[in-house]
């Protein structure tokens, strides 16, 4: 490569939780620049997360926490070109990058929910998470048997 690899930002942890992740999921979620409008939606989901789940004895950051857990994929497909063929070949993902896919995916498919607003589609996608179900989850399942079913191809990694 020419250039020198771009250097990391450090993110600030958020004010509430004092914690980096809550950071990037919020970063990740903000539209237009509106980072206050973002976290003032995650902490109402998480407000609502934690109304709903009484009876869990777990505070509603580390059901969040279990919920990404729960739809962080550990492997996905690339294409690959190999003499004239296109082939889908598993790969294992970066630590970064399951973080990213998880947190992307989670946010995805909370705004294609229905719902009033995005606290409440939010909150619905987490506690859906949480319990190994929803749109989510089911990508990271059909992520894995991609993988599974292509596995012929791991060969082919570069």
């Amino acid at each position: 490569m020419r250039k020198s690899k771009p250097k990391k930002r450090i993110l600030l942890p958020d004010p509430k939780f004092n914690d980096v992740l809550v950071t990037r999921f919020v970063n990740d979620m903000m539209l237009h620049g509106k980072k206050t409008v973002a976290y003032q939606i995650f902490y109402d989901a998480l407000d609502i997360v934690g109304s709903r789940m009484k009876s869990e004895e777990l505070a509603p950051l580390d059901v969040w926490k279990k919920a990404l857990e729960n739809i962080t994929p550990a492997v996905e497909v690339k294409s690959r070109r190999v003499g004239g063929a296109t082939f889908q070949v598993p790969m294992e993902i970066r630590p970064e990058r399951k973080v990213a896919v998880s947190i992307k995916n989670l946010i995805l498919f909370a705004r294609k929910r229905s719902g009033k607003s995005m606290a409440d589609k939010l909150a619905a996608e987490i506690q859906a998470a949480y319990n190994n179900e929803g749109g989510a989850f089911k990508k990271k399942e059909d992520t894995h048997r991609m993988a599974e079913a292509n596995r012929a191809f791991a060969h082919f990694r570069f």
